[in-house]
């Protein structure tokens, strides 16, 4: 056997084998043996029939586990001489394998790049306070009343945090945006539909929030709204000012629940200072909790910075598969058309390429502190990684078990992420840590 190691890059290799004809004929040899032992055919006992006959009867198969064989046996055998360490098989091209002839098999991988860790014990992180001042505790007190606020109707102008039911109708130009863009109603015409004055979260119309403060109801007014450049919604929209007749229909105040007895009961204290109590010892673990994860944050994002290595192609591109996933997914759920998407294809594709290149590199770095410090999975880590999947997707931790028992490369995923954590746990662990 003969093995010829090619270099496309310092990660991406390739391996020419090529097997004699001697070579070739003991594996097929070996596929013949183990098919005259075990096919049965009618008027024969096991291992009895003849030879020939089986070879008729099962030309396809013998053929097909016969260059299994011989491309196991080259890929095999030209890792035992190379002591590569695979990533992945990106391409096998098998060439001619034929009983009687040498066959060359040609194997491109990705292989673990060589790079040298930075000092990675006593990173310095920096953490933010974890008591929450009165203003803090005050804000949070206001928005539980805000989550039971009732809304009344109103007959005085509407103001900031008032809810106003309204119609409008749009032009550009003097021409309907309706007809414009049938397709897009909500920018045309639109008979009734709620806004918050002056609210965080901004309706379709850019601006309108702010406009429609101080009407009062049945009130009448024509306003200009500019749509900024990048408006991706309605294109015929961008960088343009439209005019839009609107008319008030309804207002509705927003009226907050007393801080009584009955509000104190809804959250199990008896007066404001227990409440307060409450929310100050809510929000510490929410800011420790917080620290956590700047600290996590850090850490990795400081090695990915002090570390140069060179990041696979095919993990590079399979992460890039995963990132695009989530990233369809999580707009899908916020109900963003899928056109919208396709429109913004390229500019999204190299958003999740560059996020993914930073993830694989990250988790080769990783991957090396967690066995440098050897770094290892307990029964009790995989436990607690099902139960923490199956929390988050709302599946039976015994099922998400049984799944990942069967199927091994969901299970060595798992196994990876598991490691990963742990690797950064660690970095935690040792980091040097000042307040800001």
């Amino acid at each position: 056997m003969n093995v010829q190691l090619n270099s496309a890059s310092t990660t991406r290799k390739s391996l020419v084998v090529t097997l004699d004809k001697t070579e070739v004929d003991t594996e097929h040899s070996a596929v013949l043996a183990e098919y005259v032992k075990h096919a049965r055919l009618p008027g024969f006992r096991p291992g009895k029939a003849p030879l020939e006959m089986i070879k008729r009867k099962f030309t396809k198969d013998i053929a097909e586990e016969f260059k299994q064989k011989v491309v196991s046996k080259a890929y095999s055998s030209a890792l035992e001489k190379e002591k590569l360490d695979v990533l992945n098989i990106v391409n096998v091209e098998e060439g001619k394998i034929e009983a009687g002839e040498a066959a060359t098999i040609t194997i491109t991988l990705d292989v673990r790049p060589e790079f040298t860790l930075p000092e990675y014990v006593g990173l310095a992180v920096k953490t933010e306070t974890t008591e929450a001042t009165e203003l803090e505790v005050d804000n949070v007190v206001e928005a539980l009343r805000t989550d039971k606020a009732d809304f009344k109707e109103s007959k005085t102008p509407a103001k900031k945090g008032d809810y106003v039911k309204l119609s409008y109708e749009g032009t550009l130009d003097g021409k309907p945006i309706a007809d414009l863009v049938p397709d897009k109603q909500l920018y045309g015409k639109v008979p009734m539909t709620w806004e918050e004055v002056e609210g965080a979260n901004e309706g379709h119309l850019p601006g309108l929030a702010k406009l429609i403060s101080g009407l009062t109801t049945g009130s009448k007014k024509t306003v200009s709204i500019s749509f900024p450049a990048d408006f991706t919604a309605v294109e015929l929209l961008a960088g343009k000012t439209a005019s839009y007749a609107i008319e008030v229909l309804e207002i509705r105040e927003r009226v907050l629940p007393a801080l009584d007895e009955e509000f104190f009961k809804s959250h199990q204290v008896g007066n404001l200072d227990e409440l307060k109590t409450q929310v100050k010892a809510n929000l510490k673990m929410q800011k420790e909790y917080q620290n956590q994860m700047a600290q996590r944050r850090q850490v990795v994002d400081i090695l990915s910075e002090k570390t140069e290595v060179s990041v696979p192609d095919s993990l590079v591109d399979s992460e890039t598969q995963g990132v695009l996933r989530q990233f369809i997914e999580e707009n899908m759920r916020r109900g963003v058309p899928s056109e919208e998407i396709e429109k913004d294809k390229k500019n999204i594709y190299d958003g999740a390429k560059k996020t993914a290149e930073k993830r694989v590199k990250v988790q080769l770095i990783l991957s090396k502190i967690a066995e440098k410090e050897k770094i290892t999975i307990e029964n009790r880590d995989l436990d607690n990684y099902i139960y923490r999947e199956a929390n988050r997707t709302k599946q039976r931790p015994e099922k998400l078990a049984k799944d990942l028992g069967n199927n091994r490369e969901a299970l060595r995923a798992a196994q990876e992420s598991i490691i990963f954590d742990k690797a950064v746990d660690f970095l935690v662990s040792k980091a040097t840590v000042s307040s800001n």
